[in-house]
């Protein structure tokens, strides 16, 4: 048996056989906060016909919406209709109060329930940079070869930006260059809709913040739009972006500040495949989603349209400010034929120290550094101090030095403030942890010397040389990547996929971390941004040169093509190990535009989404296409990166804040190939068959993948991404029950959740009614809730039955179900016997269906039943 070399260390437990029990509850939590589920007031209602983009009549769906809204009239159902949609989902959402939301998931007609998820929109990363750093992001990914060498421009393509808006004064859009000097539609920004209003936010403090107040002109006052459409194609102003001839609708789905909800979003794509967009960006996304929550589905059928469809796929890496582990990926990023897009470092402006160039983040909140000039370094720590920096030096002890100080124990503003404050002429902060350091250090009083950040690794260095002697810190104007800083590794940030039903994700990167790009005029014209976001829209304009260069390019065809051609990059953690970064976070790796828009070959499937390696280990076919006038013969081999997981459980206080996997492994799958070398004729293709094999000292559901690489004789390179998870999927435990015991029967009293270990007694009358708190570890395919009849012992019907649910957030998270005494038979959608149960007592069994479990396999189940339950109406 091969060995794997495990290249950090995974705890113990996450090897362990689980058991799927719930323990004792005697040291458990009595009660919870009513605020702290995580399904609440607002849902999607999806109804069971399909919308009218899939070829029924419109009229027909609308009918659906009716017999709806009279199902619940019939029912007593008290309800605010937020929207409905017709075109691409057919559904309706809503606000209910949440202990009717089985009531309404058993109306008739009624498919599904899907929570709506509140979007934040985010802050800068700093405000300052320069638009050349836009220009070394273009140099990574050929857009400015695409540009100069192959004449492209994005000419003729419209890109729809669903984002806070886009400034319209903004010369990078053709404006005026004055706030509120240009009319709308201008002849760039040439559609669009703001469906929200400046106050607007979601989870607004007051009920008028919620309330969205549409107009007609999309202009925007938080940023993020603008710059997101400047790096798609901004041109003008200093920014020129991928494409910067390309047109753009806008649609304002943000306030300027504070968060949006997703069926905002759903709106919004409506729109934009009504005013003909051509290529979609959504920097946004609701995480922990399957294929099949409302945006993801109704992007999957735009581009079953036509529509190009990208999608940043979450910015909850380990280095996120939200982190998560495994299977983190967000909606839309997911859906089918959606590209989801990672993020990469962008290239690096470097200090030089002792001839070694020294890559940097500039930080927030700090003047930027200069392009030349030298200062002494000192430290006030080393890589072991964990508050480096947090207590104040002696005056004038740091007098005219560059300083290096870790991060941890105390703010970034903290550490500046007090190497300022003893006289120092500039600060270089280091990290804890892997990746780039993207620090801030805005506050009172202000910073008033340059700021920078780099890697742990670096820091260690630098602390060495200054160790063994004076040491001398040269600024310059030089620009690096990988190996002298982190451009062109994955961003620290970057969300881990694979999507629940294991299909690929992300597919592709594109450089997101430090862009500087557009920004609006009153905002200061420029700003630097990090995040998925800021990758997104490099693709999304890579996605239009390529429509410009071949028009007739089938949008189902678009992933395939950039993802054949994409490189791959070495691990962030140690990229001198030389292992190729994880391809469930980095997709197909960075993208390449010339070599897609030259390329005359093509490996006609995007990505191989392995599955679980328990299941049948059936040959997948490659075809290989080649579109030019010569034989070519090409070399088969696979290139294998690392893999990862499972995720942590945490059954006991204290859990850590957020999911983490357990181990990253160094275990090459084995892939077999039917032939080693295939010949394509002119014009023609040819086919050869792969069988990936996971490494079997991985542990149970870790999560592997690599490239299959064919080589052409000429040096032309095609690369078909894989991913899969090693061992039975269903082993994962989904029902934890976290240091406070869940699941719970719960009765609800005073704003609180208490917990009824022994039973309890319900009379059924406004909020007197058992509630079920139940923490879901991983997403699920289906949870259903069942009656039984204690006395009878019988099964009498149904509580309620829902499909792809998402997982907690959290370790120690919750989702709340509810029961009013009703039970029903049969599909929800088509429910019978809808029945109220007579006075007695009842259990409620949870029943959840693993992701890609069979119904029919009893161990692709967990259960739990609750203590009795007595109905006691008055």
């Amino acid at each position: 048996m091969k060995k794997k070399r495990s290249l950090t260390s995974f705890a113990a437990a996450a090897t362990a056989a689980l058991a799927f029990m719930v323990p004792s509850l005697a040291s458990a939590q009595a009660s919870v906060p009513v605020q702290a589920a995580e399904n609440g007031r607002l849902w999607f209602i999806e109804l069971a016909g399909a919308p009218s983009v899939e070829g029924r009549a419109d009229a027909s769906v609308r009918g659906e919406h009716t017999a709806f809204r009279a199902a619940a009239a019939a029912a007593g159902l008290k309800y605010t209709e937020r929207r409905s949609y017709s075109a691409l989902f057919n559904g309706l959402s809503v606000s209910i109060e949440p202990k009717d939301r089985t009531k309404f998931a058993r109306l008739p007609g009624v498919r599904a329930m899907h929570p709506i998820e509140a979007i934040q929109a985010p802050a800068p990363e700093s405000a300052g940079g320069a638009a050349m750093d836009l220009a070394f992001a273009l140099q990574m990914t050929g857009a400015n070869t695409a540009q100069n060498t192959l004449g492209l421009s994005g000419r003729g393509v419209k890109v729809g930006i669903i984002d806070t808006g886009i400034d319209i004064d903004h010369p990078a859009f053709g404006g005026g260059g004055t706030p509120g000097s240009t009319p709308f539609p201008t002849a760039r920004v040439v559609a669009g809709w703001d469906f929200v209003g400046d106050a607007y936010d979601s989870s607004g403090t007051t009920a008028a913040s919620q309330v969205p107040v549409p107009d007609n002109n999309p202009d925007d006052c938080n940023g993020h739009g603008t710059h997101v459409a400047g790096i798609v194609g901004g041109n003008g102003g200093g920014i020129k972006g991928v494409a910067p001839q390309v047109k753009f609708g806008a649609y304002r789905v943000f306030g300027c500040t504070g968060t949006t909800s997703s069926d905002i979003i759903l709106a919004a794509l409506e729109r934009a495949h009504a005013d003909g967009m051509m290529v979609i960006n959504q920097s946004l996304g609701a995480g922990r989603q399957w294929p099949q929550y409302p945006t993801a589905q109704a992007s999957s059928r735009l581009v079953a349209k036509g529509v190009v469809m990208v999608a940043s796929i979450g910015n909850n890496g380990p280095g996120g400010t939200s982190p998560d582990a495994l299977f983190a990926a967000g909606a839309p990023g997911v859906g089918r034929n959606v590209i989801g897009v990672a993020s990469f470092d962008n290239a690096q402006r470097a200090f030089t120290v002792n001839g070694t160039p020294f890559g940097y983040t500039p930080a927030s909140g700090a003047p930027l550094p200069p392009t030349s000039g030298s200062l002494p370094m000192a430290k006030t720590g080393t890589p072991a101090t964990a508050d480096d920096g947090c207590a104040a030096p002696p005056a004038g002890s740091l007098a005219g030095r560059a300083v290096l100080i870790r991060r941890g124990t105390c703010a970034f503003h903290v550490k500046a403030l007090n190497a300022q404050n003893a006289g120092a002429a500039a600060v270089v902060l280091y990290n804890n942890q892997a990746g780039a350091l993207n620090a801030t250090v805005a506050g009172s009083p202000p910073i008033v010397i340059p700021v920078v950040g780099v890697t742990a690794a670096q820091g260690a260095t630098l602390d060495a040389a200054i160790a063994a002697g004076p040491t001398t810190l040269n600024w310059s104007a030089d620009v690096v990547s990988f190996p002298f800083g982190t451009g062109g590794l994955i961003s620290a940030f970057s969300s881990y996929g694979l999507a629940a039903d294991l299909s690929f994700k992300p597919d592709i990167g594109a450089p997101g971390g430090s862009i500087f790009s557009s920004y609006p005029l009153e905002l200061g014209g420029g700003a630097t941004l990090s995040g998925t976001s800021m990758a997104a829209p490099h693709v999304a304009g890579a996605a239009a040169l390529i429509l410009q260069a071949a028009p007739r390019t089938p949008a189902h065809q678009m992933a395939a093509m950039m993802q054949n051609h994409a490189k791959p990059r070495p691990w962030s953690g140690n990229p001198g190990l030389g292992f190729l970064d994880f391809t469930f976070r980095q997709g197909a790796g960075l993208v390449d535009i010339p070599a897609v828009v030259k390329a005359d070959a093509l490996a006609r499937i995007s990505d191989i989404a392995v599955g679980e390696s328990e299941s049948w280990k059936l040959p997948r076919l490659v075809t290989v296409e080649n579109n030019s006038r010569s034989w070519t013969r090409w070399t088969i081999e696979n290139e294998p990166a690392l893999a990862s997981g499972p995720n942590a459980i945490c059954t006991a206080a204290p859990c850590p804040a957020a999911y983490a996997p357990t181990g990253t492994f160094a275990a090459p799958a084995t892939v077999t190939f039917s032939r080693t070398e295939v010949m394509t004729p002119p014009r023609g293709a040819a086919v050869f068959f792969a069988t990936i094999t996971p490494d079997a000292a991985l542990p149970d559901r870790s999560l592997y993948g690599g490239y299959i690489k064919l080589t052409s004789d000429s040096g032309k390179v095609l690369r078909v991404p894989y991913a899969g998870l090693k061992g039975n999927y269903q082993s994962t435990q989904v029902l934890t029950p976290t240091p406070n015991g869940f699941p719970w029967l719960a009765e609800l009293s005073g704003g609180f959740f208490n917990n009824r270990p022994a039973g309890g007694t319900f009379t059924m009358v406004g909020d007197d009614i058992p509630f079920f708190l139940i923490h879901l570890d991983h997403l699920s395919r289906r949870v259903l809730l069942e009656v039984r009849d204690e006395v009878t012992g019988r099964i009498v019907g149904k509580v309620s039955d829902d499909e792809y649910m998402t997982r907690n957030s959290t370790p120690e998270g919750f989702f709340q179900f509810t029961w009013d005494g009703v039970t029903f038979k049969g599909d929800p959608a088509r429910p019978r016997d809808v029945r109220e149960v007579p006075n007695g007592q009842y259990t409620v069994t949870v029943r959840v269906q693993k992701a890609l479990g069979l119904a029919f396999v009893p161990e692709h189940w967990e259960t739990w039943t609750s203590p009795v339950i007595t109905v006691a109406r008055p």
